[in-house]
């Protein structure tokens, strides 16, 4: 008998998801429900497209509705939300908003794909600013529209993670005066906090004002930002960038347990409590692929590989999620920096015993014209080798060095083994021993 799948939300998870189904399976029926104007958009382009870097708006879009319709037979309905999950009976309340006509869906199998949404923190006298977050193409739109006509001057953003320093460049690029305001005591929690000193101080190179361990506090008037150390900003409009939440109603209504991060649990071929129940992306709660701790990271690769064990799960040939390492990269101006695995602070919280060798090499060899610095942190167990994680920071080749660095640790590759991986050399491209060939030998005088 033909399966029924009805998968909730179509940007990326769940659109990959549908088309992973088809692939597997040309008869199955798909419903795709997307409550918003647009699916299949790489979001991690808007700050590009807001930048003015990215010209072509529609160049985001990776499908349209009619195209996933005629080209892969889905039943794709826009503007479709699913209010409420009936588990027992396996159906679906659903919201048709075009029409505001309700009406009952049967499945065999669902798939709730329901992203995230960026947190919003209350701030007094908000309403005296313009002020965005981004997150879906109507954030976008809205703040690219913004830009467009009222051709602000200056912006605070609130938040310094990955889409705070990118916005932080490209809106400097615009000609912007630009502010970036973090509570924490560095930029980009997530790398270490040597790396983080880097970033900061490229960006202040570059005209950017940072403001660490420190918030909005309030807007005391149009362009006038209050922060808690009691520091004043100018600022013509605000960019809230301070996290984001999972979409988590409709599984917790559902009764589907939730884990520490709010993300909806799942195993590891991405079941929820109800084997009927999938879940992915941004919504879901998986695994730390190094110490099988819980983990919620709202990155691209998890999400689509997630999609692909889901339709193969539903189609009968199943294949387990391993775990995520958090893989990263940002561009920051001329600097590009990047991270894979646990990180100094969080190998601390958690109590683990561990060494990190740091190397500072070139993107190719030094004598070939135009060589950069490159600097490589890596963590690791001094007693069996083991590989924890790191972060490569620097204007080239960091994208190779940390993706050879992750394939290395789902590998299995200890610190010392990194000393035999064979990469390519010439003078243009790489230097004869590779940068992560010296963090193995370095690390031979560092184990026990």
């Amino acid at each position: 008998m033909t399966k029924k799948v009805i998968i909730i939300g179509a940007v990326g998870g769940g659109a990959t998801t549908a088309s992973q189904l088809r692939k597997l399976d040309e008869t199955m029926e798909i419903i795709v429900l997307e409550r918003t104007d647009h699916l299949s958009y790489g979001a991690c382009g808007m700050p590009y497209y807001l930048g003015d870097v990215i010209k072509d708006r529609e160049s985001l879009f990776a499908a349209t509705p009619e195209s996933l319709q005629t080209k892969k037979g889905l039943d794709v309905r826009m503007k479709h939300e699913a209010l409420t999950i009936d588990r027992e009976q396996k159906t679906l309340h659903i919201r048709n908003h075009t029409t505001n006509e309700d009406y009952e869906e049967t499945y065999d199998v669902l798939v709730l794909a329901t992203g995230a949404s960026s947190i919003l923190p209350d701030i007094p006298g908000l309403e005296q600013i313009p002020a965005f977050h981004l997150r879906t193409v109507a954030d976008m739109d809205r703040m690219k529209q913004h830009l467009v006509t009222e051709k602000p001057t200056s912006c605070a953003i609130i938040g310094g993670g990955y889409i705070g320093v990118e916005m932080a460049e490209n809106l400097s690029e615009l000609g912007m005066s630009v502010s970036v305001v973090e509570r924490s005591s560095q930029l980009i929690h997530i790398i270490d906090p040597e790396a983080a000193e880097i970033v900061q101080h490229h960006l202040k190179e570059n005209g950017i004002n940072v403001y660490l361990e420190d918030g909005l506090h309030e807007v005391t008037g149009q362009d006038q930002l209050k922060l808690d150390s009691g520091k004043m900003v100018q600022a013509d409009c605000l960019l809230l960038a301070v996290g984001i939440k999972p979409n988590n109603k409709l599984a917790e209504q559902a009764g589907l347990s939730l884990g520490e991060s709010g993300g909806v649990k799942a195993n590891e071929f991405m079941q929820t409590d109800d084997p009927s129940i999938y879940c992915v992306g941004d919504a879901v709660e998986s695994i730390d692929f190094i110490d099988h701790a819980p983990k919620q990271v709202p990155l691209a690769w998890p999400a689509h590989r997630q999609a692909y064990v889901i339709a193969r799960h539903i189609t009968g040939d199943p294949v387990p999620f391993h775990g995520m390492l958090g893989t990263a990269i940002a561009k920051v101006f001329d600097l590009h920096v990047a991270s894979t695995g646990l990180g100094e602070k969080e190998l601390t919280k958690k109590g683990y015993r561990f060494k990190t060798i740091v190397h500072k090499g070139k993107s190719h060899a030094a004598y070939y014209p135009g060589a950069k610095d490159v600097y490589v942190r890596v963590h690791f167990d001094p007693s069996s080798g083991k590989i924890y994680g790191g972060s490569v920071i620097g204007e080239e080749k960091v994208d190779k060095q940390i993706d050879i660095l992750a394939t290395a640790i789902y590998g299995g590759i200890t610190i010392t083994g990194l000393q035999e991986i064979e990469t390519c050399y010439a003078p243009p491209f790489s230097s004869p021993k590779g940068l992560l060939n010296m963090v193995g030998y370095k690390a031979e005088a560092e184990m026990d």
